[in-house]
């Protein structure tokens, strides 16, 4: 049994995927009982092979490396991950970021010593620039109001994300990007909701832990640094802008009920209506929310048997 289980997804980005593996290796303490998973998540072949052949030059006796035969998107493709996990505790890493230091050890280190479920480090940018590490959970009034007016509202319950913390805080919810939660705790809700294809998988867990868990808090643990070079497996195309909104429908229905879903999916259908004239591209949004913005439209739906 290791203590730590570490899964990263590649797709289409293996010289990132290597570069993560390799900050790991240099900034985890020997003391932790790690292991890594690295699931290919049906990238093209090329890219495939390149991130095989370094991982084997590599030498690492802890690592493995699994291929899906198709795209199963972020929560889909750290559940197949964990099939071969056998830590303690699961930290999904994206391939994107580099450990700044043992950011493994202390996440460990702080969830073992205070009982917690679930904790996160500090993200900074490329640009060794503070970024948001943690956020509220995403219902209604959120979306409506906005973060910033319920964070001067009720701070207590929704501190700010952009101020800089130099002790560990309580939050709702941590990103994907870094993640660490415990095992159990984790497979008593059932992981992550695989008819999620991107976006809102972390709050979604979560929300779910939080709920469900004896244990279930959520930390931000700042001593932990890690760098977060955003986006680097998405494009920022319009296809991927409906996925976020698909989603973000998705998990409103299922954890604030049918009701909000409603009320937040008509609002989002005049709101785009009104920016497409503005903005000509937006009509496709609007289009999206008329018809109801449901997983049958996300591109889970659209994915092939990749090349082996």
């Amino acid at each position: 049994m290791n203590d730590i289980s570490v899964i990263i997804i590649n797709y289409n980005s293996s010289s990132f995927t290597i570069d993560c593996i390799q900050s790991i290796l240099k900034q985890t303490t020997s003391s932790l009982q790690y292991e890594i998973i690295v699931v290919d998540n049906a990238s093209k072949i090329e890219d495939f092979k390149t991130l095989e052949k370094a991982l084997h030059t590599l030498e690492i006796n802890n690592l493995k490396l699994v291929r899906s035969k198709y795209n199963t998107g972020f929560g889909g493709g750290n559940m197949f991950g964990i099939q071969f996990a056998k830590g303690n505790y699961y930290a999904f890493v994206n391939n994107d970021t580099i450990l700044q230091n043992d950011c493994l050890q202390i996440t460990y280190s702080f969830l073992n010593k205070n009982n917690i479920s679930i904790c996160s480090p500090q993200q900074f940018d490329e640009n060794n620039q503070v970024k948001k590490s943690f956020d509220h959970f995403l219902s209604l009034k959120r979306e409506l109001f906005g973060r910033k007016l319920l964070e001067k509202i009720n701070p207590k319950k929704y501190p700010k994300r952009k101020k800089i913390y130099a002790e560990p805080i309580k939050v709702q919810s941590v990103p994907g990007s870094f993640l660490v939660v415990d095992s159990n705790d984790f497979h008593q809700v059932g992981g992550f909701d695989t008819n999620i294809f991107l976006y809102y998988e972390e709050t979604d867990l979560c929300y779910r832990i939080a709920k469900q868990s004896n244990n279930g808090d959520c930390y931000l643990v700042p001593e932990g640094r890690y760098t977060h070079f955003t986006g680097k497996s998405t494009s920022k195309n319009m296809s991927i802008k409906k996925e976020l909104k698909i989603s973000l429908l998705y998990v409103i229905k299922k954890n604030s009920g049918y009701i909000h879903y409603l009320i937040l999916r008509w609002f989002l259908t005049v709101k785009f209506f009104f920016k497409s004239i503005f903005k000509p591209e937006n009509f496709e949004l609007f289009l999206l929310f008329l018809k109801g913005a449901s997983l049958s439209l996300s591109l889970k739906q659209q994915q092939i048997i990749a090349k082996r």
